[in-house]
């Protein structure tokens, strides 16, 4: 008979071991947090029957082959149940087409908590190595090392690419693969209106940087070796990216946050203080809380028409996504049928004012310390961004905006917060336009004035700067565009339980 090592990966957000004894018994043998709360006990289960090629049966849960990750035979008259040989997935039951047997594999050993080697050698690599994934692993050594060796490499021999570290990782990987996949199709990134191809080559995300948000919002759950265990089964998630220009140059590709005024000062003052670690962003957070600057400039978007949903519909996007399919099949029948969506004049939608924070999303950006995160309904492959406008307000009611991020209620329910769904947008601060900024109190660099009448405690200065996934971005005019499914994960989207209660609870339960 055979002896079976398996992980469920259970609603993309934790797994279990598991072996199948001689006996014909399931016995769990590990199980990864917050997990003892979604299975009964005892970890035993009696299985009714031998196990077979297509399934594994433990009670009412069956456990699909392409969940397997390796297999021992074993004779069937031995004690021992481990004394058998593990197979690396030689057995043609145990393959599926969609997973990688070569990898390249990239690691920041600098970022987050300086953990990243240590991860993937300790979590990540040997389960590569049960499910007879070969990697070519490159340790990088300065800034953009990913980036340029991915010009340089042949990555059409790998069926992916694997980061280990952050975001800021995931998004010079994201760069280096775009760029290279523009370049060998003989595209011009620079020019706006363009059409990039698609990129087939998978990137899968192991956890191990700061904050983690792409990998948070597109699994669920920030955890190496459940990260690991959809790099092995081969999951596909397609992913929005928005490209940013200017004058017709390209400056960054964005998947997750694009923020101007408050999330842009937090990341240039952070920047100084890479000293602190990632204390430097509550630091900085608050600081820039206490400053309160707004900025001037114009917002322009072409609302997006030909979506399903809307931001405040509280439809978030999980496995399997209906609005996310829906966009991809009206894509696909628009260019059958040979229909390009022109871009008219009077589709542009104009906002002038004084903004606290701009901000286009391209997903929810939820993370641990905001499981909602900025937009909860944004959707990760609809083609779209939720371009979030906050105006001008007192710092009370800009605080009881931010505290909205943590709990259960409407964030946008505010009037002085607007938010849009937009495929297209452009911004330019009213220094550019003007050539003439009217800079009260340029001095006040560091905290405005604690006073009772409102605008005389703002410190309006000229410009902001943009954070782009965690990077800093200097351009006071921009235009951004989103492209549908431009990239691909090895992840499925956060599944959803039938009891959305105990869903919440058992996830408040793991941040605790």
């Amino acid at each position: 008979m055979f002896e079976v090592l398996f992980y469920i990966l259970n609603k993309g957000m934790k797994f279990i071991e598991s072996a199948l004894n001689r006996d014909g018994e399931a016995v769990f043998t590990r199980a990864a947090r917050g997990l003892m709360s979604l299975i009964p006990t005892p970890l035993v289960f009696q299985v009714s029957g031998l196990w077979k090629p297509n399934h594994v049966l433990c009670r009412e849960n069956v456990v699909p082959a392409s969940e397997i990750v390796a297999v021992e035979e074993t004779e069937i008259d031995k004690k021992q149940c481990d004394s058998g040989k593990w197979q690396k997935m030689s057995k043609l039951h145990a393959f599926t087409e969609s997973r990688p047997k070569q990898l390249l594999v990239y690691i920041n050993p600098y970022g987050g908590k300086r953990q990243g080697k240590r991860i993937y050698e300790q979590k990540v690599a040997p389960l590569f190595n049960l499910a007879s994934i070969s990697a070519d692993v490159v340790i990088t050594e300065h800034a953009n090392h990913a980036k340029d060796n991915l010009f340089e490499v042949n990555i059409y021999k790998y069926d992916g690419i694997v980061c280990v570290g952050g975001d800021g990782m995931f998004s010079e990987v994201m760069h280096g693969l775009i760029g290279r996949i523009q370049k060998d199709s003989g595209i011009d990134q620079n020019n706006p209106k363009t059409p990039l191809a698609q990129c087939s080559i998978r990137i899968g995300i192991i956890p191990a940087g700061s904050t983690d948000c792409i990998c948070y919002a597109t699994v669920g759950i920030i955890d190496p070796e459940t990260s690991a265990l959809h790099i092995i089964v081969g999951d596909c998630q397609p992913l929005d990216v928005s490209s940013i220009h200017h004058n017709n140059t390209f400056l960054k590709y964005s998947v997750s946050l694009l923020g101007y005024g408050f999330y842009g000062d937090i990341l240039k003052d952070s920047e100084k203080k890479r000293w602190m670690g990632p204390m430097r962003y509550d630091f900085s957070g608050f600081k820039t809380f206490l400053s309160h600057q707004y900025y001037e400039g114009t917002v322009s978007f072409q609302p997006a028409k030909g979506t399903v949903g809307s931001p405040r519909d509280k439809e978030s996007c999980r496995t399997g996504c209906h609005i996310c399919r829906q966009t991809k099949q009206l894509e696909e029948q628009q260019k059958n049928y040979g229909f390009e969506h022109k871009e008219v004049e009077d589709e542009w939608k104009v906002i002038k004012g004084k903004f606290l924070a701009i901000n286009a999303v391209n997903m929810s950006c939820a993370c641990p310390r905001s499981p909602k995160g900025l937009s909860p309904a944004a959707h990760l492959a609809d083609g779209s961004a939720d371009l979030i406008l906050v105006r001008k307000c007192s710092r009370f009611n800009f605080l009881r905006y931010l505290v909205r991020h943590t709990n259960q209620d409407d964030q946008f329910d505010f009037p002085f917060v607007d938010v849009y769904r937009v495929k297209r947008f452009q911004f330019t601060s009213k220094h550019l336009e003007d050539n003439e900024s009217d800079i009260k109190d340029v001095g006040k660099k560091r905290f405005g004035q604690f006073c009772s009448d409102h605008p005389a405690c703002c410190c309006n200065l000229a410009n902001s700067t943009w954070n782009c996934d965690g990077e800093t971005l200097d351009s006071s005019a921009v235009e951004v565009r989103v492209r549908c499914q431009l990239v691909k994960l090895f992840a499925r989207g956060i599944e959803i339980y039938k009891d959305e209660a105990a869903y919440n609870s058992s996830s408040n339960e793991l941040l605790s």
